[in-house]
Parts: C-alpha cells; sequence; structure tokens
C-alpha cells in the first residue's frame, strides 16, 4: 500500500481537521506532517496532544548544539510523536546524542532541503554540489543509526547506496507547478526511485481534498 504524509501546513485548527477528515482512504496509508508553523502556533501542540491513532510527523528540523536537540526530543515526548526530523548538518555528536533519548519516536535526518539546488549551495558558501553532499550526509546518518532520512527524490539512489533504511521524499508534485520547490518528482517516480514515504503538501489540501487524493490515487495506478 503506498504510504503518504500530508503535510498540514497551516495554524487553523478548523482546516487541520478538515485534511485529516477528507484524506482518509483504504486505498493510502495516510500520516500527517505538523511543521514549525503549527507546532508554535497557540493551539497546535493543544490540538496534537488529543489527536489519537494517527501517524504522527513532527517536522521540527531541529539544528542545534546537542545539549539543545536532546532537551527539545524530551520536551515533546508527551505527544506520542512517530516520526521527527533534525538536520544531518547539526552534527553527528548531535545526531547521536538525539538518538539516544528517541525511544520510540523515529529519528529523522534531514538532507539537503528541496527548496535548495546547486546556486543556492554555493551562495551558503558549500563546495560540493547537491548529490555530493546528500551521499556525505546520508552516511552520517547511517553512521549515527537514525531510522530515516528525508531527501529529494532524485537522490535517493545515492542515499540508498549508503542508507538502508525508510527515505522519506518532499518535494512531490502531481503535476507540473513546482511552487518553491526546485527538486522535485512525480509520486511514481518517487516511489519507483525507492521512496518508503511521500511527503505531500499543497497538492492535497489546496482546493478539493478528496478530489486531489482520488486524483492522486489515479496517478498511483497509472
Amino acid at each position: 500500500m503506498s504510504k503518504i504524509f500530508v503535510a498540514c501546513d497551516s495554524t487553523n485548527i478548523r482546516k487541520v481537521k478538515e485534511i485529516i477528515k477528507k484524506t482518509k482512504n483504504p486505498k493510502l496509508k495516510v500520516g500527517y506532517k505538523f511543521g514549525l508553523e503549527f507546532l508554535n502556533s497557540k493551539n497546535g501542540r493543544n490540538f496534537l496532544s488529543k489527536l489519537k491513532n494517527k501517524i504522527l510527523f513532527a517536522d521540527l528540523k531541529l539544528n542545534d548544539i546537542p545539549n539543545t536537540c536532546v532537551s527539545t526530543i524530551k520536551a515533546v515526548k508527551d505527544l506520542k510523536i512517530n516520526y521527527l526530523t533534525i538536520h544531518i548538518s547539526s552534527g553527528l555528536k548531535a545526531l547521536v546524542s538525539a538518538k539516544k533519548v528517541s525511544g520510540r519516536t523515529k529519528l529523522v535526518g534531514v538532507t539537503v532541503l528541496t527548496s535548495l539546488d546547486n546556486k543556492a549551495l554555493k551562495q551558503i558558501g558549500h563546495k560540493n554540489n547537491v548529490k555530493k553532499l546528500v551521499l556525505q550526509q546520508a552516511k552520517l546518518a547511517s553512521k549515527a543509526k537514525l531510522d530515516a532520512i528525508v531527501c529529494s527524490a532524485q537522490e535517493i539512489e545515492i542515499v540508498k547506496k549508503v542508507f538502508k533504511k525508510e527515505i522519506i521524499t518532499p518535494g512531490i508534485r502531481i503535476d507540473k507547478n513546482n511552487d518553491d520547490q526546485k527538486r522535485t518528482l512525480t509520486p511514481n517516480q518517487a516511489y519507483r526511485n525507492g521512496s518508503d514515504w511521500l511527503v505531500i503538501g499543497r497538492p492535497i489540501t489546496k482546493g478539493n481534498i478528496k478530489k486531489n487524493i482520488q486524483k492522486l490515487i489515479d496517478h498511483i495506478n497509472k
């Protein structure tokens, strides 16, 4: 069964409830990804604490010194989160320390963001291109024994050479509208490349949610 995380990128609880209700489908395994926007909102944390029997993905993208990463993971333990993200660029010590306290929560290493390309990396100060950097990060995630990796579907093949656990891919577009993403692929391309979970936001949550889910299922079954 195809597995997707629906990105609930909103601070509107009513909208999030609508997303959860309308994305239920027996043909898909659906989890729900909550990013910084929702997790930092006034009612977000309270809502998550009451959400039962759902696969929850807290996209915190931790990127800090080891002690802060560890303290943050401990601070959200009560939410019973299934997946939680940390930037691999936090460094090996932070990754290992975070993994030690993550418990049942799967710790997910974030590689190069899908909104970045080679030009953007150069501007930041990286000498390596996207593919070389992602390979290096995947090796680090493997060394730190992380449970999963977030990468573009275009880099799955590279990641799989050195990382043998779950692969989660954002930057998924059913049609040609890339929004602010640079390195995108369609759901079928991502699954063919070896993705375990797809992260899909606007292509599902914008407009008619039920129609969008059906469009996704039709695309997968092509």
